[in-house]
């Protein structure tokens, strides 16, 4: 068993622990059904971490605008869907459109920073800048106010005492199916392996006949897809969505890619999973409007015993 296995393995073992203690402590519906609602929120905050992080693991850039890519692919979906087409086929167009965008960004803007070798602080306000455009560009053609995603969300799927949105179970279902997706193609393909050696060590994937500048085009990308995959997950599941939300997500995927091992693919997948159990499991003993911030200080707890994230090691890989 390989040691990321090992380490799944634990993991799992502990939130599983963790359930069976909360479920004594608060009662097994309670538990279940903020479980269910935890791995609903899990899957957009899996995807979009992942896609934070390998541009992290390869680039050394927290994209700040990444938060807004996830906005955009919702707007896109529902810009498309309002022409007629239905939702999930208007939501794999609106995917290849920001993926397409990521990809343009990069060629325009972070490609001619990596030329001229810009410092950590400039990709900073860049990434800041790019997010703010993305931001006010979408509130320039849809408004500033929430929109629906128009579709039918009181339908439920009962099951015993538990319930879900028919919606929110579907996202449920593409969510773990997307994670599952990207972490085997990340482990087997070709290109995931590619891109792994690129996030481990740029200077060795060149050397070791690795086209990197293709990888990188890859990697934004894949990185774009899975934001607004993310994006159309999360308007799935709450109904709604606002040019905002991406920004005020982005905190959270944040703290899912850092709490797995920045620059860790499979760590940005775990780190989702924690961040959407903890903040639903929180809500068993606080208001929901502190759930970020129950995120963020078990955030801080875990960093103090594992500075390097869950799947962490001395430089960043997949």
């Amino acid at each position: 068993m390989t040691a990321n296995a090992r380490v799944a393995v634990r993991l799992t073992l502990v939130l599983i622990l963790v359930a069976i203690v909360l479920a004594v402590a608060r009662g097994p519906v309670a538990v279940g059904q903020t479980t269910l609602n935890g791995l609903v929120a899990a899957g957009y905050f899996s995807l979009g971490a992942v896609g934070l992080t390998l541009v992290f693991g390869s680039l050394r850039i927290i994209n700040f605008a990444h938060g807004d890519l996830l906005t955009l692919g919702a707007y896109v979906t529902l810009g498309i869907s309002a022409i007629g087409l239905p939702f999930w086929p208007a939501a794999a167009l609106a995917i290849a459109a920001t993926a397409g965008i990521a990809l343009v960004l990069d060629r325009i803007v972070w490609e001619p920073m990596r030329r001229k070798r810009a410092s950590t602080l400039q990709l900073f306000l860049v990434a800041i800048g790019l997010a703010m455009v993305i931001r006010y560009t979408i509130q320039f053609f849809a408004g500033s106010q929430p929109r629906s995603v128009g579709q039918d969300v009181l339908s439920a799927i009962v099951v015993g005492p538990f319930h879900l949105g028919a919606l929110q179970g579907l996202a449920l279902i593409v969510g773990v199916a997307a994670a599952t997706l990207v972490g085997l193609g990340l482990a087997f393909t070709p290109f995931g392996k590619k891109i792994r050696a690129l996030a481990d060590d740029v200077a060795l994937a060149e050397v070791s006949g690795v086209d990197t500048r293709r990888m990188i085009r890859l990697v934004w990308l894949v990185a774009g897809g899975l934001a607004a995959l993310a994006g159309v997950l999360y308007a799935a599941a709450v109904g709604s969505v606002n040019p905002n939300f991406g920004f005020l997500i982005l905190l959270s995927l944040v703290t899912a890619a850092v709490r797995g091992g920045l620059g860790t693919a499979y760590g940005a997948l775990a780190g989702g999973l924690i961040v959407g159990l903890a903040q639903e499991w929180s809500t068993l003993f606080f208001n929901a409007r502190w759930k970020p911030v129950v995120g963020f200080a078990i955030l801080i707890v875990m960093l103090l015993v594992m500075p390097r994230g869950i799947f962490g090691s001395g430089r960043a890989r997949s």
